[in-house]
């Protein structure tokens, strides 16, 4: 029987596990967009495709699944590549279908023509074309097969439109299979007798093909071991910080003490992360090449092994494969680096404790103290880029797997669409929003769609009238010398009820708990915009104090 193109793609998607999309639609792909209408996919239309493309790369996050993105052409497509880049530099796997020219016409430099093979090879692990519309299955399983696989990442399809329209006889798509690679016996008693002979042993958890089962089990492992656990950037979801093992996040701004820690190991041991720029402090921590410690890394991916550090045991493993390889391995007694681990934790607490005050009216310590005690731990947690995100990296005890999506790559204009995502994924938990009043306009008319699709989420917008991140640095590097950091921001309550969520304004820290309340109370999607002095750039330094260690 003779299928389209547009209905050969559904049905791959949904013989490969898809079970939602998000899309701006287009012309480019209007046999596609006719075919999803006969088909249980949620399919969720979005405002901007770099909202869209930030949903997909969410679902992806959340699930380990591919999440799935369709666009047009051109303007789409280019709109599109800010979700893509985050998706290729955090590790998710996702899959972009972009609607492209007619056949006949390419290389015409046709209407919104692109040619996505050159454009985006920079930014995903495969960019493909589908010429013969038979050949759809193929595709899209090869598709899911590269995105999922070794270091996972973003594929990009694109669609021919008048491919679309093509009515073929094609074979049944079948679902794809995961390329896996498991620790092998020899690697892990290596491992075991490198741990025994330790002195100052670290763990810090990173990447993703992460799943609940593999969290809770290292966690498990961590304990008997009673091994000082950290967690990369915005990975920090990985293990519960309440736990007596926990050493804190290794990310911008790390704790001093915990750098130390780290630097002094004489064993540390990266699982399921690459230790990029950002969690290795600018390539600090650890020395390139050769480490100072020794390096075991155990990474899903060949290729990224002794890329940058050299390890002395390199493990080519996912984490659900490594973490279930130490189920039988037989801790010490009493561990002889079980007194720092326990230290850690405490500097640890002691870290992750807000300050009482700071400049202005409002102070957003007492305000993550709130937050702490008045949200529960399966809330989920989203946020782009930004100076505000600090209060919630630092400061908010994270205890679940699956309660964070922030991206590593520092894209600003990600909470926005990643809390929209998770909501429709998980809509029976709160999801929060952080976002800075920069960082909200990048995406903020996504709150439509929260709107349309009625997605109670809360975004918290802290407002500062800047680019605040830019600004702090701004002032150490050219005191005195403002240039292109200041904002002139609209209402953002007002801006919630003009598109029919609730708002709220924040001006004094003891407006907020009322505030938060009579948002959550709305069941509508809310904005509470809490209106930050500008001074208070950082929990700990005000934007006066970093221009003047400058001029010093």
């Amino acid at each position: 029987m003779k299928k389209t193109g547009g209905e050969l793609i559904v049905e791959a998607l949904k013989a490969n596990g898809a079970k939602r999309l998000s899309c701006v639609p287009g012309e480019s792909y209007l046999a596609v967009l006719d075919a999803l209408r006969d088909s249980d996919i949620d399919v969720l239309v979005c405002r901007q495709e770099g909202g869209a493309a930030m949903m997909a790369d969410c679902w992806g996050r959340l699930t380990g699944e591919p999440g799935i993105c369709m666009v047009t052409r051109g303007p789409g497509a280019t709109n599109a590549s800010a979700g893509l880049h985050i998706s290729r530099q955090d590790s998710i796997p996702m899959i972009l279908f972009i609607g492209q020219v007619q056949r006949e016409a390419r290389e015409r430099e046709a209407f919104q023509e692109v040619e996505f093979r050159r454009a985006f090879t920079e930014f995903a692990k495969w960019v493909g074309e589908i010429d013969d519309a038979a050949r759809i299955p193929e595709f899209v399983t090869r598709a899911f097969a590269i995105a999922t696989s070794g270091r996972p990442g973003p594929v990009v399809l694109t669609l021919p439109e008048d491919m679309l329209r093509d009515e073929v006889e094609a074979p049944g798509a079948k679902r794809y299979t995961s390329v896996e690679a498991h620790p092998g016996r020899s690697q892990i008693d290596d491992l075991y007798i490198r741990l025994l002979k330790a002195e100052r042993p670290m763990v810090i958890l990173g990447g993703t093909r992460w799943d609940a089962d593999a969290v809770a089990d290292f966690a498990g492992f961590a304990e008997r071991f009673q091994l000082p656990v950290g967690c990369s950037f915005r990975r920090q979801m990985l293990f519960d910080h309440l736990h007596r093992c926990y050493a804190g996040d290794v990310g911008i701004g790390i704790n001093p003490a915990l750098a130390k820690e780290i630097k002094e190991s004489d064993l540390l041991i990266l699982l399921g992360g690459r230790m990029s720029e950002m969690p290795s402090s600018s390539y600090t921590l650890i020395d390139i090449p050769y480490p100072e410690q020794s390096l075991v890394h155990i990474y899903p991916d060949p290729s990224e092994l002794g890329r940058v550090y050299r390890p002395d045991l390199a493990i080519c493993a996912a984490p659900s494969d490594f973490v279930a390889a130490l189920a039988d391995l037989e801790a010490p007694a009493e561990p002889h680096w079980a007194e720092r681990t326990q230290r850690m934790h405490q500097a640890y607490l002691s870290w992750s404790k807000p300050p009482a005050t700071g400049p202005g009216a409002v102070h957003m310590g007492p305000i993550m103290e709130w937050l702490e005690a008045n949200t529960g731990p399966e809330t989920i947690f989203t946020n782009g880029a930004g100076n505000y995100a600090t209060w919630l990296h630092r400061f908010h005890r994270f205890r679940r797997f699956n309660t964070q999506a922030a991206p590593t790559s520092g894209s600003m204009g990600y909470g926005l669409p990643a809390a929209v995502a998770a909501k429709r994924l998980f809509p029976e938990c709160e999801v929060i929003c952080f976002a800075g009043d920069g960082c909200f306009l990048m995406h903020g008319q996504e709150f439509a769609t929260a709107i349309r699709y009625g997605l109670p989420i809360i975004a918290i917008v802290v407002n500062n009238g800047m680019y605040g991140t830019i600004r702090m640095h701004q002032e150490r590097e050219y005191p005195g010398r403002v240039s292109s950091t200041d904002l002139t921001n609209p209402d953002f309550a007002a801006l919630a009820r003009a598109y029919g969520g609730h708002g709220e304004t924040v001006e004094r820290t003891e407006e907020f708990a009322a505030a938060f309340a009579r948002a959550r109370d709305s069941g509508k999607p809310a904005i509470i915009e809490v209106k930050l002095d500008p001074e208070a750039i950082t929990p700990t330094r005000t934007l006066s104090e970093i221009a003047q260690t400058k001029s010093r």
